[in-house]
């Protein structure tokens, strides 16, 4: 027991795995129409992943983004499956479509008191299933998990956009 334990007190310490780092760099809503609680919209979002790691490459197979106001989903998509490297920084543009989606009525009218002011707060959910790889090893899938929140939907692109950073949990 103890001569396992100290096997993976040294993998890891030559490993160090460090935390993948994920941020949304831009949210648009366009061909916003809010009509009879019922909602149609584009989501155009732009999210960075970034590895720190030295020495641990990551798969993301099975991409899915999901766009949520007030506890309830307004948009899903999904991304390309990818490979992100050791230290790489990778970003994903993703369109989200909201077609006719029924809205609870104080969704609804808190979705038109914001849309007033020009901004929406949003939050913005990741999930992927995603394999590591180590020199030539790789691990079984596991589930990322990733949550943006506040992210502020934006309807005119003029505005300036502050990134908004995740909270990643595998």
């Amino acid at each position: 027991m103890v001569l396992v334990g100290l096997a993976f007190l040294v993998i890891w310490l030559v490993v160090h795995p460090r935390r993948l780092v994920f941020t949304v760099d831009d949210a648009y809503i366009d061909h916003y129409n809010l009509t009879k609680d019922h909602l149609t919209a584009t989501f155009d979002l732009s999210l960075r992943s970034f590895n720190p790691n030295r020495r641990i490459a990551v798969y993301y197979d099975d991409v899915q983004v999901t766009v949520e106001y007030d506890d309830q989903d307004l948009a899903n998509s999904t991304a390309e499956p990818f490979f992100q490297g050791r230290k790489n920084e990778t970003k994903l543009h993703v369109m989200p479509q909201a077609q006719d989606v029924a809205l609870r009525r104080r969704v609804s009218r808190n979705l038109r008191i914001e849309r007033s002011a020009g901004a929406v707060q949003l939050k913005v959910r990741l999930r992927a299933k995603v394999r590591y790889k180590v020199g030539i090893w790789k691990s079984r899938h596991r589930t990322l998990k990733v949550y943006c929140a506040p992210v502020l939907g934006l309807f005119r692109r003029g505005r300036t956009f502050e990134s908004s950073g995740c909270d990643v949990e595998i």
